[in-house]
Parts: structure tokens; C-alpha cells; sequence
């Protein structure tokens, strides 16, 4: 307990530090050379009938932080099935079956988007990313925005910081510091890091999503995230999205659409948020939190099945 309560001072210090600290310019100078990038694994889904898939650009989904592309499984395949089109869900790097590299950062996640598409022979795509996701495709729309046919960004903007965003280095660093004993087996070895993870995150959906990193191999328990990196990256190149220039924007379809119960996205940040995406539309799906998408399925297939048919 004592460690847990430095671990919350130490933060809430820090978070203060970097409320409004901002990373660097999105700008052609400050993109990363392609050789930086990473070749990400991915999902694809599909109709098994060619005669029901559509000719359209496909669908590309980015996870949030600590998540992967599983988390999108029965999601993926609901949007490829009512729409038609390819429907790819990737995991970022440092996390899920993509390679660990040291750093993290939105320019980098829009780097191996960018070459994600290259590689696969996809001109446009419409990007779609969930908070750590949706500041990915947002930098990618504002890096290379020819390769975007739309963009759906879910609970996250551009600008501000939400309140709940202060508690995630701390249970970062609580996964950080875990040693799960090698003799425990795999529900025991959650139930212990469970309990460990409870003082600091008392909502039980949150620790079970946690808990799908925790994996086992011939060395023992370990995370299939990078926690280190992310925990050594997260203020200020996750916590925060890159200065955006008053000259840089993004002229595509783009919707935002929030959970009515998160803090992420504020409808008084809707007008500084067109100035950087003009043609922004803002979506809020009631009884629904950060994890909009897992929170109300079926509202949120009800709010983007059209946007992505059009």
C-alpha cells in the first residue's frame, strides 16, 4: 500500500507537469524515415463469398493503449460483414504479436500505419482508431493525408487530457514492477496479479482487460506488452498528441464519436477541434464510457455501419 501511494504522488505530480506540455510539430520535417517504421501483425476479415465483398477501400482499426487487435475480433468481423469491404485490425508496436522497439510515439504509430498500407498495396484506407489508436490515425491523416479515404477517431481528441488519464502510469508501473511466481497456473497467476492491480483499479472490467497481456512461456509469466517502453514513453509521447500547427489540417470526412460518459472528448473542444479537422462530425453514444465500443456494441455498429458504408 505504501508503494501504491508514492507510486499516485509521484504521478499526480508529473501528470501536472505535462497537462499541457506538448510533444513536438506534426509536420513533413518531423516524420520519421520509413525504415523506422514496423511491420505490424494484423487480422484480416472478409466475406468467405467474393460476390458479397465490396470493391471499396477497406476498414484499418488501431487499438487503444494496452489493448490488441483480439480486442476488435467480434467487432472486426461485424463491420466486414454489414458493409462488405476488407476489414484489417492491427496490433501496434509494443503491443500484441508486433514487434518491441524502445520508443513510442504518435509519428511512429502513423509511420507504421503509412508503411502498414504500402506493404499491402492499399492506396486509401479508412482508419479508424480507439484513444492511443484514434491519436495514431489523426497523426497519419495529418502526415499523409492522400492515403485516407475517412477517418473515425472513438474517444480521444486532439487537445486536453482526460482526468482519468492520471491513474494509467500508475497501474503501468504496477504491471512493471509484477513477478508473478512460475509455479502458479494461468487463473491463479490472474488472480494474483488481480489482486495486486485492485487498490489501484477498482473497476473489475478495466483489471480483466489488463490481465489479457499476462501471458506464459519457458521462462515464466511475463506481459505481451512492452511495459517498459510504454511506461518510459507515456508522458510525454503517449500521454499527450503532438502540436498541431495552425496551418496543418486534415480536409477529410472525419467523425469523432465519444462515449456520453467519458471525459475524453468535450463538446466545448468541438470548435478548436475543426480547426485542425474542418469537416469533423461529433457522435456521443449515451450510457457509454472510454470503451465505447465495448460498452454498447450495438449503438456504436448503429453509428458507424453508415458513416463507413457512404
Amino acid at each position: 500500500m505504501n508503494l501504491l501511494k508514492g507510486l499516485i504522488s509521484i504521478h499526480a505530480r508529473t501528470m501536472q507537469r505535462h497537462q499541457f506540455t506538448i510533444e513536438s510539430v506534426l509536420s513533413k520535417k518531423y516524420t520519421t524515415s520509413r525504415s523506422s517504421a514496423v511491420d505490424m501483425a494484423f487480422t484480416l476479415f472478409q466475406s468467405a463469398s467474393p460476390q458479397k465483398r465490396s470493391d471499396k477501400a477497406p476498414v484499418v482499426i488501431m487499438h487503444g493503449l494496452l489493448g490488441s487487435k483480439t480486442n476488435w475480433k467480434g467487432l472486426g468481423k461485424a463491420i466486414s460483414s454489414k458493409t462488405g469491404r476488407q476489414v484489417y485490425t492491427v496490433d501496434a508496436r509494443n503491443h500484441g504479436d508486433s514487434p518491441h522497439t524502445p520508443d513510442i510515439s504518435y509519428p511512429l504509430l502513423a509511420e507504421d500505419l503509412i508503411y502498414f498500407l504500402e506493404k499491402h498495396n492499399i492506396p486509401k484506407a479508412v482508419l479508424m482508431g480507439h484513444s492511443m489508436g484514434g491519436r495514431a490515425v489523426m497523426a497519419t491523416a495529418l502526415m499523409e493525408p492522400s492515403v485516407v479515404e475517412k477517418l473515425l477517431v472513438l474517444d480521444i481528441s486532439p487537445y486536453g487530457v482526460s482526468n482519468s488519464i492520471s491513474s494509467l502510469p500508475i497501474f503501468v508501473e504496477i504491471m512493471r514492477k509484477v513477478q508473478v511466481p512460475s509455479h502458479l497456473n494461468i487463473v491463479e497467476a490472474r488472480t494474483y496479479v488481480d489482486n495486486l492491480l485492485l487498490p489501484a483499479v477498482p473497476e473489475r472490467g478495466i483489471r480483466q482487460f489488463l490481465l489479457t497481456n499476462l501471458i506464459r512461456d519457458e521462462e515464466g509469466y511475463k506481459w505481451r506488452v512492452n511495459i517498459n517502453a510504454i511506461a518510459e514513453n507515456f508522458n510525454p509521447h503517449i500521454s499527450t498528441f503532438p502540436v498541431i500547427k495552425r496551418d496543418s489540417y486534415f480536409e477529410g470526412e472525419t467523425a469523432f464519436v465519444a462515449g456520453a460518459l467519458s471525459d475524453y472528448v468535450r463538446p466545448e473542444e468541438e470548435e478548436i477541434i475543426q480547426d485542425v479537422f474542418p469537416l469533423a462530425t461529433f457522435h456521443y453514444i449515451e450510457g457509454a464510457g472510454h470503451w465505447l465500443h465495448a460498452d454498447k456494441p450495438a449503438e456504436f455498429l448503429d453509428v458507424i455501419i453508415p458513416m463507413i458504408q457512404e
